[in-house]
């Protein structure tokens, strides 16, 4: 099985029923277990909390988001979804593949920003700037 070796990042949006709120455990539980199970691993879990929906899905307004950075190989993606479509206590899921140009330039965005932030000084001396043209 070397193919399985080889994992790709995948992120994965799931929208759990609302009712779950109050405790979430169990489902997270089942979500981490089925992503282990078919030789993946959560990297970053971000909880988004209860939100709206834009229109009513499966009878609900409502439904708590939960946002996953998975690894998995490359089968895990379609046993995950035939797992999650019948899974009752998920509402809607997404899982979309990370493409590794896009998230270089999001971290080199991130940097320059953060660069920026520490180096307020090339920002003021551009203000000045025009002042001193005026």
């Amino acid at each position: 099985m070397p193919e399985r070796d080889i994992k790709s990042e995948y992120e994965l949006v799931v929208l759990f029923r609302p009712e779950l709120e109050k405790d979430m455990a169990p489902a997270l539980k089942s979500m981490a277990d089925l992503v282990k199970n078919n030789g993946g691993e959560i990297t970053a879990e971000d909880d988004w909390g209860r939100k709206e929906l834009a229109y009513k899905i499966a009878g609900e307004t409502h439904a708590v988001y939960r946002v996953y950075t998975v690894q998995l190989p490359a089968d895990a993606p379609a046993k995950l979804s035939k797992v999650l479509n019948i899974t009752d206590s998920v509402i809607r899921y997404l899982l979309t593949k990370v493409d590794p140009k896009v998230k270089a330039v999001l971290a080199e965005e991130k940097e320059r920003a953060a660069s920026r932030k520490d180096n307020p000084e090339t920002e003021d001396k551009s203000e000045n700037s025009d002042e001193v043209n005026e």
